[in-house]
């Protein structure tokens, strides 16, 4: 049976996830032609970085970021879901969800599209914070229990 309050908690996480996929997307739509234009011969003896340092950076970028996708919001996943479970009423992880989901996606935006460093450090830096929010969240629910 479906919790209304846990999925309100559970909202941002399938948010992320989505946008990993659309990313995903992007950058298969992005890397293959590029490869097939500059006939990369896929050869299983090279290491992936020797396979895809001759495409565009413009190319590589969004690989890069569906790489990021897959660090730290490993720890978004598990503190929200231990918040659906613990504490799905809290309001305050809720709006960190969703500032941590959003900072991620202006984080990949920017990455892909300009590859602003400063501007991508400082939204990395304001998810960090978001995400500790949560994980602050997700800690006194589960000790002061």
């Amino acid at each position: 049976m479906s919790n209304p309050q846990a999925n309100l908690m559970l909202q941002p996480v399938l948010a992320l996830l989505i946008w990993t996929l659309v990313m995903w997307l992007w950058m298969l739509l992005t890397r293959v032609p590029a490869m097939m234009a500059l006939r990369i011969v896929l050869d299983p003896k090279l290491a992936p970085k020797e396979l895809t340092q001759s495409l565009p950076a413009r190319v590589r970028w969004k690989a890069d970021n569906y790489n990021h996708l897959m660090e730290a919001p490993t720890l978004f996943y598990a503190a929200a879901l231990v918040l659906a479970l613990t504490d799905p009423t809290n309001a305050l992880a809720r709006n960190a969800a969703w500032a941590y989901v959003a900072l991620r996606v202006a984080h990949s935006l920017v990455q892909s599209l300009v590859n602003h460093i400063p501007t991508r450090l400082l939204l990395f830096i304001a998810s960090t914070v978001a995400l500790a929010t949560l994980v602050w969240c997700g800690a006194r629910a589960v000790f002061a229990a």
